[in-house]
């Protein structure tokens, strides 16, 4: 039997790639139809007469829903396992986008079908933090984290290229109907979850440090806020300071190029350290924050320096967020993972709405200020929560080790 058995499990590495594989593609699946929007957003607004006020609407309501529902999808991975809970996220969001092809008619409906997808987005983020937890060795899981939080820019990078070669030939609902399928066709990539359910159930989601959790989840609002405005305003920030709309252009895809290869290096540095990596994070958002000032300084080269910092530091930490807080709650990873990605969700949804009536308000400089020094405030709670975790003491053995390494 035990001859049997390790003949026909594959490889711990190779279980490792297939899963994390797999963790990335149902992250791209699941996130794809508020990108979808986003990308054919001049060809939903010319039909349904929505202007860009609705399009920023839309965005912030489809991450407000994904902060509701964060927790309680955490709670249903804790119970069923990542597999059938990726599963079911992937299949929803397949759905709702053949819902938007098929039944939009109107800006409430499309409001409506988005709100059900975002349902969709924190259940696959959440499966697939539980995956990565589960099979993937922790001396390779920074890596992984980094990068399946870099594969969200491919979702952006598909619906940028549904843009000519569907939505201006067969039209934009058509588009939505190819992106469903390529949805669908992530479902033979889940992996099967390796726990049993009893053990699943029986530890309950339980674990410790919920209050430093809790600051770490409201440092990640005031991170995310401030981030997002970057790929929301920078475009039009950059036109504003008298480029021309092609460079302004170039400043936003140089700054995604510099945010996937930061997420990445980030999670690979991660791996080569025992400890530290909530305080790495803060380091990397108190430097964030510089770029976000270097945006609002007149000229060129403070422009560049901006994005860079801006984008490769000050939105570089998701993933590596999500693999210290794993480290620090391997026996339910999801449960706490849901807890910081809520303040990640309501960061999304509260920063676009905020920033951007300040930036028509008093002007961008003004609104990079003002993100500036969110980013620092965060930075500065992302310590505090590093000092409440190592306080903390796991219940589990070895949980000191663990709760230490924060710092």
């Amino acid at each position: 039997m035990t001859e049997t058995t390790s003949r026909s499990a594959p490889p711990a590495g190779r279980r490792a790639v297939t899963v994390g594989a797999g963790a990335t593609v149902t992250t791209i699946a699941c996130v794809l139809p508020v990108f979808m929007v986003g990308g054919l957003a001049v060809q939903l607004g010319d039909e349904l007469g929505f202007s860009p006020a609705g399009l920023g609407l839309l965005v912030s309501v489809y991450f407000g829903v994904s902060a509701l529902t964060s927790v309680p999808s955490g709670a249903l991975v804790e119970r069923y396992g990542p597999a059938p809970v990726a599963r079911v996220a992937i299949l929803l969001s397949a759905g709702s986008m053949l819902a938007v092809a098929g039944l939009v008619r109107s800006y409430p409906v499309l409001m409506t079908l988005l709100a059900l997808s975002a349902a969709a987005n924190a259940l696959g983020q959440l499966a697939s933090n539980a995956a990565l937890a589960e099979h993937v060795p922790a001396r390779r899981q920074g890596l992984s984290f980094g990068v399946k939080q870099a594969a969200v820019p491919v979702a952006t990078l598909l619906s940028g290229v549904a843009v000519p070669t569907v939505a201006l030939t067969a039209g934009w609902r058509w588009a939505f109907v190819v992106a469903a399928g390529v949805a669908l066709a992530a479902l033979p990539a889940v992996p099967r979850s390796g726990r049993d359910r009893r053990t699943r159930t029986a530890s309950g989601g339980r674990y410790g440090g919920t209050g430093p959790l809790v600051v770490i989840g409201v440092a990640a609002t005031l991170a995310a806020a401030a981030a997002n405005a970057l790929g929301t305003f920078l475009v039009d920030s950059a036109a504003g300071r008298g480029l021309s709309p092609g460079l302004a252009g170039l400043t936003l895809t140089l700054g995604s190029a510099v945010c996937v290869l930061a997420r990445v290096g980030v999670g690979w540095l991660a791996d080569r350290r025992t400890s530290g990596h909530v305080g790495l994070i803060a380091a990397m958002l108190l430097t964030g924050s510089v770029g976000l000032v270097l945006l609002a300084v007149p000229g060129p080269a403070p422009l560049v320096a901006g994005v860079v910092l801006g984008f490769g530091l000050g939105w570089a930490w998701p993933g590596l967020m999500n693999f210290a807080v794993v480290r620090l709650h391997p026996q339910a990873p999801a449960a706490a993972t849901s807890i910081t990605q809520t303040g990640v969700y309501a960061g999304g949804c509260l920063g676009p709405l905020g920033l951007g009536a300040l930036a028509g308000a008093a002007g961008y400089p003004a609104m990079w200020l003002t993100a500036a020094a969110a980013m620092l405030l965060a930075a500065l709670l992302m310590l505090l929560g590093a000092r409440l975790l190592a306080g903390t003491r796991e219940v589990r053995g070895g949980g000191d080790q663990l709760v230490r390494s924060a710092m």
